[in-house]
Parts: structure tokens; sequence; C-alpha cells
């Protein structure tokens, strides 16, 4: 019975919505609060029983690499200075047992590439997808939550949820039946459709967990505009050979590819921090006030 042991990360998009930030840094890298975006997706692998990260990188994205690798330097620092509470935090990014895997992406060919760069690594094993983009909060994780979907049925699980109808052209779209089991089985995806067209507003959302097949079908998936490979196609093609099912996970995602997305994720995840929680809240009070 194979277990979910590896994430693929594609981070070797540009994140050009957030220029200039993104201009030398990674838009993963983009702090909320005191972590970066990808720490909180490694994070949820790691809750889920995951212990290789699959790093899909491109130009400009060593700041990645050197975040989870060990700073000699930084932490000699904190020791000589007795900062031990700074200097566990730094040590502990990663548990002991998780490795990390960088693969370079030469060019950004579509997030279906992006998947089918891993093969070499995941082999025939099934792997979870996750984008750093969608911060997604709850306990347990969506991920965790998906994996139990997966050990259970041993099918391809996407993560999905509601959107608002008018958002369907911003995601890909599936449409679901009920199985014996009582899963939700997808019938049909399409990738950004119109909101007259869509078969309903129940969207994928940056969770995937994908059997090995899925590599097969992308190698044989027609490239679209500007030559990308859509995992979107590669799924649709998969359905046709072996179920796959959609979570709608619990839990609250926050779009942090968007701006207003990044904003309200800040927020939210600072009036809940142990730090400063409740000086930022008295804050946000101060200025409902005037």
């Amino acid at each position: 019975m194979q277990k979910i042991t590896k994430a693929v990360f594609p981070v070797a998009g540009m994140g050009t919505r957030f220029l200039p930030a993104t201009k030398a840094s990674p838009k993963e890298m983009l702090p909320v609060v005191d972590k970066p975006l990808i720490q909180y997706a490694v994070e949820e692998a790691v809750a889920a029983g995951i212990t290789e990260l699959i790093f899909i990188t491109g130009r400009n994205k060593r700041s990645i690499e050197d975040h989870f690798d060990k700073a000699y330097e930084l932490e000699t620092e904190l020791e000589n200075r007795n900062k031990k509470k700074l200097l566990e935090l730094v040590q502990d990014i990663l548990p002991a047992n998780v490795s990390c895997i960088y693969i370079r992406q030469a060019e950004a060919l579509g997030l279906g590439h992006a998947v089918l760069c891993a093969k070499p690594v995941v082999g025939d094993e099934p792997f979870a997808v996750i984008l750093a983009d969608d911060l997604i909060a709850g306990e347990p994780g969506a991920m965790e939550q998906m994996v139990r979907v997966f050990d259970d049925t041993h099918s391809s699980v996407l993560g999905v949820e509601t959107v608002a109808r008018e958002e369907t052209g911003s995601y890909g779209i599936v449409e679901v039946q009920q199985n014996p089991r009582g899963y939700q089985q997808v019938a049909s995806i399409v990738e950004k459709p119109h909101p007259d067209v869509a078969p309903s507003n129940l969207a994928v959302v940056g969770r995937y967990i994908l059997t090995s097949r899925i590599f097969d079908k992308l190698i044989n998936t027609v490239p679209g505009a500007g030559g990308e490979i859509q995992l979107t196609d590669g799924i649709a093609a998969l359905m046709k050979d072996e179920p796959v099912l959609a979570l709608p996970f619990q839990g609250k995602r926050y779009d942090c590819g968007s701006k207003l997305g990044y904003l309200k994720a800040t927020v939210e995840y600072g009036l809940q921090h142990h730090e400063v929680g409740a000086e930022f809240s008295a804050y946000l009070d101060s200025l409902q006030r005037g």
C-alpha cells in the first residue's frame, strides 16, 4: 500500500502581480507576518506525513533553497548572543527526517510542465502537488485531509472549494457526482470556463494528490497557448483511465497570488499571532474609531 511521502512545489513562476517586490525575490518568499508563504506550504505537507519536498525552481529562486538550508553564520551569531529562542526558530524550519530536492525548470511552460519535471524523482509513486500561492488555514491541514482520502481510496484527489459564479474564469472547474462510497468523483474538469458555460462553481484550488499515471498523460498533452502544458488537461485524460475524486476541504483559503488576498492573510494571521495579535487588534480598532 503506497503512502504519500513526496510533495511537488512548483515555484518557478515570475510573480508579476507583485512587481516590483518580486523583481529579485520569489513571490513564495513573501512573508505573512514572520514566515514566508513557502514555509506555510511546507509545514502543511510535513503535517500530512510528507518527508520528501521537491521544489521545481527557476531563475532568481535561490533564496528558497537558502531558506531551507542550514545557515551556519546566522546560527553561530545567535548562539554567541545567547538568543536561544531565535536559534530554535531557525534550526526547526524543517524536521530532521525531511529532505529537499531542487529541480530547475528552464522555461515556464505551464503547471503541467512543472509537475512533469518532477517525474525522475517521483518515479511510480503517488505524490502531492502544493501551490504556495494558496495559503490554507485549517486543523487538520488541507493536505492531511486529502491524504486520509487517498489512504482510504488510493485514487487521485483534488482539493476544491465553491467560488462565486463570476470567478469561474480564474480556476479549473469540476463537475462532480457522488460515488457508491460517498466520495465526490470528478465527472468533468474544465480550465477557466466563462461563467455562462461553467459546469459548476466548484474550483480546484492549489492542492492535488496524483497517481504516477499523470506523467504519461502530461507527456502526451498537446501544449496550448504559449506552449504551456496544462495540468487540467492531464487530469482530464487521467479520468478516462481511473477515478479522480474531489474533496471540499475544511479550512479557509487565502488567494495570496493576488494583492487583496495577500493583505487579507496578513491581517488575519497578524490578529492570531501570539506575539503581536492583541496589540495589532487594538491598533485596528483605533483606526476604525478614527
